[in-house]
This record gives C-alpha cells, structure tokens and sequence, in this order.
C-alpha cells in the first residue's frame, strides 16, 4: 500500500475534523479555532523515529513561541510510521520525555489519535474507540492556558467523553462509515 501524498494526508484529515470532530461536536473547543483558521496541519514524511522526533521538536518550539491568536493547535500527522496502534502507544512514552526535554509539560499537552485507536477497558469494538480514531496516526499539541479557558468558559466538561461514546454507539459503523465516505477514517 502506498502512502498518501501531503495533499491527500492533509484533505483526509480536514474532512475528519470537520465531519466528525466538529461535525459531531466530539470536541466543543475545536470549532472556533478551525474556524478562526488557527489550526495548524502538519505532515511528517519522516523516514524514520529520529526524522519524526525532529518534526515534533520543531512542532513544539512552533506553538510555544507562536501567539495563540495565530496557531491555537497543531496536528502533527504522519501517515506511514505508526502502522501498529500498540508501538504508536508505546512512543507516547517518548514523546512525554520530549515535552520534558523542552520544559513543555504544563504547558502543552499531547493528545493521540490513530486510525486503530483503542481505549483500555473497552471491548474491541465498541465504537467509543472512534472518539480518537483519525485518518493517520497525529499527534495533537494543545496549549494547556487556552484548553483551560476553554473549559472554564464551556463549564461542566466531564460529561464530554460519555457523551461522545453515546452518539458514537448511537451513530454505530455503518453510520460512521457513511460520515466519511470519501475516506475511511
């Protein structure tokens, strides 16, 4: 199978983010910063972990010394590295230490998602897994001030992730499948 190009990668995952994380409100903060066009897609075509660790260091030192009102997040996706869920989980560990190196934790917060994502705890397949299913395997960078006054403006979040796992049970695959047609995500 062949990897996608840029262009592909980065049509892919607008249509993700629209369709279904803004689509499906799985995120209530994610619409006004697309919409204020301060989200940033990035595509790694790094050959390997190390070229990929350069990217998200790059991606890193980018939203911290970039204003909010220009970049509120990054999407930092790479579509041929992290075919296996559970070696892309176990990176995770790395990328913690990469915000450490940086003096980053607290300030920006890491969130994954991968095309077989799978929460602990959850039978396989329980559709609440697609709640952080993407396109491509992507790292999420969040400025951890902004999600904070998102959350304060937006009031009671802990209700958020059971109810996205409800309307993704509810939608079921054969309705997540005809959200995103034009790519299965």
């Amino acid at each position: 199978m062949s990897t996608p190009s840029k262009d592909e990668v980065l049509a892919h995952t607008r249509q993700w983010l629209e369709q279904a994380v803004i689509g499906l409100n799985l995120c209530p903060f994610a619409k006004t910063a697309y919409i204020k066009n301060q989200v940033r897609m990035v595509v790694s075509d790094a050959k390997h972990l190390d070229g990929f660790l350069d990217t998200l260091d790059a991606e890193l030192v980018y939203l911290r010394d970039t204003p909010a009102s220009e970049v509120e997040t990054t999407l930092l996706v790479h579509p041929g590295l992290f075919a296996d869920f559970l070696v892309f989980n176990d990176f995770l560990n790395v990328v913690d230490g990469v915000l450490e190196e940086h003096a980053l934790v607290g300030e920006i917060q890491v969130v994954p998602f991968h095309p077989e994502f799978l929460f602990g705890g959850e039978a396989p397949e329980d559709m609440s897994h697609f709640t952080n299913r993407s396109p491509y395997p992507m790292l999420h960078l969040l400025r951890e001030d902004s999600l904070t006054e998102a959350i304060d403006a937006f009031g009671d979040t802990e209700a958020i992730p059971e109810r996205n796992k409800a309307a993704l049970r509810e939608l079921g695959l054969a309705g997540w499948q005809a959200l995103t047609a034009s790519k299965s995500l």
